[in-house]
């Protein structure tokens, strides 16, 4: 069961709570139309791959109920290698 529940940007957005980062990163740090390309590329593709501003990575998932899972993934390191 997911531990954050929130609204972003109308769309209901579901996460553990080590995605709280990447979950605020879509609803506080990106404008509407900015989170909206994510919205859309997941909806059309199954998920959309983001980053916040440092560098943590997340996805964002559509689910068969039209809601939407944020899950994070491996930081990048950082380096070139």
């Amino acid at each position: 069961m997911s531990d954050i529940k929130q609204d972003v940007h109308g769309h209901k957005v579901l996460g553990e709570s080590n995605t709280k980062n990447g979950i605020n990163h879509l609803d506080h740090k990106l404008d509407r139309a900015e989170a909206e390309v994510f919205f859309k590329q997941a909806k059309m593709h199954g998920e959309a791959e983001f980053e916040d501003e440092k560098g943590r990575n997340y996805t964002l998932t559509r689910n068969s109920d039209a809601t939407y899972t944020v899950e994070k993934r491996k930081d990048s390191g950082g380096g070139w290698f």
